[in-house]
Formats: C-alpha cells, sequence, structure tokens
C-alpha cells in the first residue's frame, strides 16, 4: 500500500500520526495552539511553511493519470466497485473514493508520524491531551460552494464513530464528545488512556456535508455521487471497468502548503481488471499509463515488449523505506482445528519459501518474519532490558521462547519437499492429537483434517501448489478455492475462511489502531482486520503498552514485545517483501528530483507532460 490518504485510513494502524501531549486526567488549566501534530513533537515544518520538500511548486497541471488499484481502504475492492460509499462495511467500494473528501488534516509524506493543517487551519489542545478545538479555515468549501462548518466536521464524525465502518468505530471508541459551538471550532473530547493515533485518526477522516446527509441515508450502498469537498470529483465510471476523478479546477485547498505541487493531474483514473495478467496485457496495449508491479514472474519476463525497447515505457525501481507491512496466510484460529499451536507451526514447517522464491519468484523476495517487518519495532535477538520488564509479569502464561530469540519460520533445503522440514511437521502434528492413519491425517475426533485456502484471483494459485503438495505428503487433504472479488470481501469480513492471505501495511509508529489486527474484543467483530482470530490476554495487555508509550523507546520495546508474543503463537504463515518498488510507466510523466521517503511520489507529486505525450503518440 502507498502512502496516500488512503493508506492513513486504511487500517488506523497505517501512516498515521497524533498529538504530542499525552492523555492524563482532570480539567484542563489552559490550551496551546500548533499548526501541526506528530506522535512525539517532532514537526519537521514550521508554521508558515510554503510546500513539501518533496513537490515542485511550480508543477503544471493537466493531462491524464491512469492505474490499476494498488491499495484499498475499508470496502474499497480492487477489482470491482457497486457503491460510492467507502467508509461503510456494506458494498464494494471504488477505489480512490478519499480523494472526494476533504479532511481535516493531511500527512507529510518525508516524515514518519507528521501531519498538518488543511481545512483546519491550526489545533488548540488542552494540557491534560483530552479536548482537541480544531480550527476550520473560512474557505472551505464542499463541490456545491457551500461552506465547510464545524457543524459538518461534528456531524461526519458522529455518524462515522456510530455507523462507519467497523475499523473506524473501534478506533474512535475512545471519542467521548464531539461539539460544534460555532461555524469555526470543531470540538473533540477524547477519554483518559485514550490511543495516541485516535485525534489523527479522526483528523484524516472525511469531511461529509450535513446538508447533504439530511437527505441521503449515510449507511447505505448506493451509486449517487456523494456531495464532496476534496481537489477530485467523480467524474466518468462504468462499475466493475474503471472510474475516473476530474480536478476541481477552483479548488479552495489548492494553494495551501501541504497541497502545493500536487494534484496536479486533470483527471485521475483507476482501470479494473479481474485477472493480473490480463491487466499486464492492457499496460502493454497503453489503455492505463503507470504500473507498479507486484508480481516477480512478470517484472523478470513480461517486459520486453516494443514499447519497452524502444523507450516508450520506463522502467524504474524506487526504495520503500516504510515498514514491509504482514503479509501472509492467516490462519483462522476461530476453528477447532486450528486451535493449537503445534499444528500452526506444523504448517509453516510444510511451506518450502526457498524454493518457491528461486523457482516461482526468481529470488527476488526476502521472507517475512515480523508484523512489523523492515522496521526498528521488529523483535531481533534476545529481549532487551526494557522487553524483560514488559514480559515478565507473563511469564509462565506465555512460551518460554518468548524471553529468547524470537521465532522465525523454518529455513529449507530449497528442494521442494525438505524431508528434515517434513518429518518435524508430522511429529508436531502427532504431539498435536493428528495422527495419521491409512496416509490420512485424523484429528483427535478421528475426522479427516481437510484444509481450504481461500483467494480471489488466479496470480497467489503457483504459491499456493507446492505447499499443498506437501500438506498432502502429511495426510492433509488441502484445497485452493477461488471465489470472485464480492464473495471474497464478504467471506473474509464474515471470516468465513480457514486459510486466507492477505497483507496489512504497518504504521512507523502504531497505536490505537493496532488492536484492530491483534485484539481479543475485534475478533468477534465482523470486518475486522484479526483475521487469524487472536485472542491472547497477554497481547491485549502488551497492547495498551504500545499504546501509552510516550518515547519511541518505550514504544520499540513495547511493539518488540508484542512481536515476540504473536510470533509465538504461529498465527500465521509468513510470506514476503519486496524493499523496492517496481513501476513502469508510459513516458508521458515528469517528476520532482526529490521522492518522498516514505512513498513512491505517483501521482502525488508527478505531472504531465503533453510534449512527451505528442512524441509518443506519433511515434505510436
Amino acid at each position: 500500500m502507498r502512502f496516500t490518504r488512503r493508506d492513513a485510513l486504511a487500517l488506523g494502524v497505517g501512516a498515521l500520526a497524533s498529538a504530542a501531549v499525552r492523555p492524563g486526567v482532570g480539567a484542563p488549566a489552559e490550551e496551546r495552539e500548533v499548526h501541526g501534530l506528530s506522535f512525539f513533537g517532532d514537526l519537521k515544518y514550521p508554521e508558515n511553511f510554503k510546500h513539501f520538500d518533496y513537490v515542485n511548486p511550480n508543477a503544471p497541471k493537466g493531462g491524464v493519470f491512469s492505474q490499476i488499484p494498488v491499495s484499498a481502504a475499508f470496502n474499497q475492492n480492487f477489482n470491482t466497485f457497486n457503491t460510492f460509499n467507502s467508509f461503510i462495511l456494506k458494498g464494494d467500494a471504488a477505489a480512490g473514493m478519499e480523494i472526494t473528501f476533504a479532511t481535516l488534516m493531511a500527512p507529510s509524506a518525508d516524515e514518519a508520524d507528521s501531519y498538518y493543517g488543511l481545512a483546519a487551519r491550526a489545533v488548540r489542545i488542552s494540557t491534560d491531551g483530552l479536548t482537541y478545538r480544531f480550527l476550520l479555515r473560512p474557505e472551505a468549501r464542499f463541490h456545491d460552494g457551500t461552506a465547510i462548518t464545524a457543524h459538518d466536521v461534528a456531524f461526519s464524525l458522529q455518524v462515522l464513530k456510530q455507523k462507519g465502518h467497523p475499523i473506524i468505530q473501534q478506533v474512535m471508541r475512545d471519542i467521548t464528545g464531539i461539539e460544534a459551538p460555532d461555524d469555526a471550532t470543531a470540538v473533540v473530547r477524547f477519554a483518559p488512556g485514550r490511543g495516541r493515533d485516535v485525534p489523527l485518526f479522526a483528523a484524516a477522516l472525511p469531511i461529509l456535508s450535513r446538508a447533504y446527509y439530511s437527505k441521503h441515508n449515510f449507511d447505505e450502498t448506493t451509486l449517487d455521487v456523494p456531495l464532496g469537498s476534496g481537489a477530485y470529483q467523480i467524474g466518468r465510471f462504468e462499475p466493475g471497468r474503471f472510474i475516473e476523478y476530474d480536478r476541481v479546477k477552483d479548488w479552495w485547498g489548492a494553494k495551501l502548503p501541504v497541497e502545493v505541487g500536487q494534484n496536479n493531474f486533470d483527471v485521475l483514473r483507476f482501470d479494473l481488471y479481474r485477472d493480473r495478467d490480463v491487466a499486464f496485457e492492457g499496460f502493454t496495449a497503453k489503455n492505463y499509463l503507470f504500473r507498479e508491479e507486484h508480481t516477480s514472474r512478470v517484472w523478470a519476463t513480461r517486459y520486453t515488449f516494443p514499447a519497452i525497447r524502444d523507450g516508450r515505457v520506463k522502467r524504474d525501481t524506487l526504495p520503500d523505506e516504510r515498514p514491509s507491512g504482514a503479509q501472509g496466510w492467516f490462519i483462522n484460529t476461530r476453528l477447532e482445528k486450528f486451535k493449537n499451536p503445534k499444528l500452526r507451526e506444523a504448517l509453516n514447517c510444510a511451506f518450502d519459501f526457498e524454493w518457491l522464491n528461486q523457482n516461482i519468484m526468481y529470488g527476488s523476495f526476502k521472507r517475512n518474519h515480523s508484523m512489523f517487518q523492515n522496521s526498528d519495532l521488529m523483535a531481533q535477538g534476545k529481549p532487551s532490558d526494557a522487553e524483560i520488564a514488559l514480559l515478565e509479569p507473563f511469564r509462565g502464561k506465555v512460551p518460554d521462547e518468548v524471553f529468547g530469540e524470537p521465532w522465525v519460520p523454518p529455513v529449507s533445503d530449497g528442494s521442494g519437499q525438505d524431508r528434515r522440514l517434513l518429518r518435524r511437521a508430522s511429529v508436531l502434528l502427532q504431539e498435536a492429537g493428528f495422527v495419521l492413519k491409512d496416509g490420512k491425517r485424523l484429528s483427535p475426533k478421528g475426522e479427516p483434517l481437510t484444509i481450504e485456502f481461500l483467494i480471489d484471483g488466479p496470480t497467489l494459485q503457483p504459491h499456493h501448489m507446492p505447499l499443498i503438495k506437501n500438506l498432502g505428503t502429511l495426510g492433509i487433504d488441502a484445497t485452493l478455492r477461488q471465489v470472485d472479488a464480492v464473495q471474497f470481501r464478504k467471506r473474509v469480513d464474515d471470516f468465513d475462511f480457514e486459510i486466507t492471505s492477505q497483507r496489512f501495511s504497518m504504521s512507523l509508529t502504531p497505536g490505537d489502531g493496532l488492536r484492530t489486527v491483534l485484539h481479543s474484543k475485534e475478533a468477534a467483530i465482523k470486518g475486522s482486520r484479526n483475521l487469524a482470530g487472536v485472542a491472547d490476554p497477554v497481547i491485549d495487555a502488551l497492547l495498551e503498552k504500545v499504546i501509552a508509550a510516550d518515547t519511541r523507546p518505550d514504544l520499540i520495546a513495547a511493539c518488540r514485545a508484542v512481536d515476540r508474543v504473536f510470533r509465538a503463537g504461529r498465527y500465521w504463515i509468513p510470506h514476503w517483501h519486496n524493499p523496492m518498488h517496481w513501476i513502469a510507466y508510459w513516458d508521458v510523466f515528469e517528476r520532482p528530483a526529490t521522492k518522498p521517503r516514505y512513498g513512491r511520489g505517483a501521482p502525488d507529486t508527478w505531472w504531465y507532460n503533453p510534449a512527451k505525450a505528442d512524441k509518443i503518440e506519433r511515434a505510436g
């Protein structure tokens, strides 16, 4: 997932920030006014800064940027859509809908956790950190020209808290009051002990029109175009095929420091394909102009078409300095057969990553070990003194390995059927009570052990088959079930699966949103991202330490402690990650000399070059 506002909304664990003031108890004695918010108070940009360092403030406007979706928030679907309501659980929303709405604050893509004013010009924070007063800009407008007022902000937060997607509702549960004492001031009050990221999560949510939703039901799916307030508005669309967003030519926010040099294309278009191979062919035919490649086979072998050879299409690799996220097969431990961690470890032993990487993925990827891969939040080596202090109260309640080296997936001999690891898997299954009889693995109740892997497209099918073959060697009847994108989303939201693959984007500075992935309360909430059904009171307690951390070192220690316990639970079969963005694009664009540290820059800071486009048209 890329560093856009969509990422900021995706999980509540994405690129969110919050105030440096820690919550306490008692009535506020005074307030301080700030132009930006950061977890621990470090802001790169001073008050009255002109623009972000990674943009070209003089970038021209115009042209089209087209791509296929690479990230999705809440109920958005990568492959289709049947609604423009992207902030509830129901339906499959169009990718990109968040760009049609303004937010109170906007992120900086070259800082780990900083946000600056968009619809809000500043924020006044009480000394106890429990009251935030967002001061609105008088020029902020909806697309119909009506003013954005604090009453709209209050309505938006209230309706999202009450009727929004379960992820939104859960992160906002520590909001205790929302008020609009006048048109220009939105007051948000928080409970003592609230999560560090809750204020900025609220500030990154869409501002909805109270007047519009007085005549429309917020919690219904619809293809009626909603009244927005962002840099783009919905243009042409055809469900299942494409959607276009047209730049608002006289947008009120265009000259604000957080927007200068951005939103440069007249049209942002998402083309939709149900099959990645077909999508690639669409790119070679110039049906869309920009592609981020996620399939190593395609990157290694298929970028040889004529437009590549004659320079009309460019390829590039950009460093990705964000945490790589948690990608893997998540095992649904709500089901009785998956409750024993020895069974789950046996499944890990059956997965030969080394063979897969060399034979299917061209040696392009690195193995995941952690939910916090590629960051300093990942546990490594033996626990530090700070980690031991957090873990010691739970000695005897967690596996002893938590106090030693963290668990890592086994490394195979690369043969595809490592006999040593398969023997280890067989022993673990026996110890878990899954005996082998007549070549079939039976549960403690004498029932055949079967496993269904759920996917929504053919791309990962080759990656499943070697694992399924090895499971068969162990006497496990494993199958792969592919369903359409809508059914897949429904089944995952309802936890109606046995094992499925997913990738979660993780923040450099996680907070309350981490609960949506790992907390026991989330395990029972449909639509939550706790796919594995993690319900461990020790993890629950350690998450509170993450949320309460006052300093970066305290946060690192708490996240590493969570990581050790999670990894000891064998809740998943970790996949792989790529520390680079693989991008290809028709040579009709320009971009700033500086790439934002925590983003790829496209399309946010790129712009269209008509002369290049004309040259390609003549050559084509």
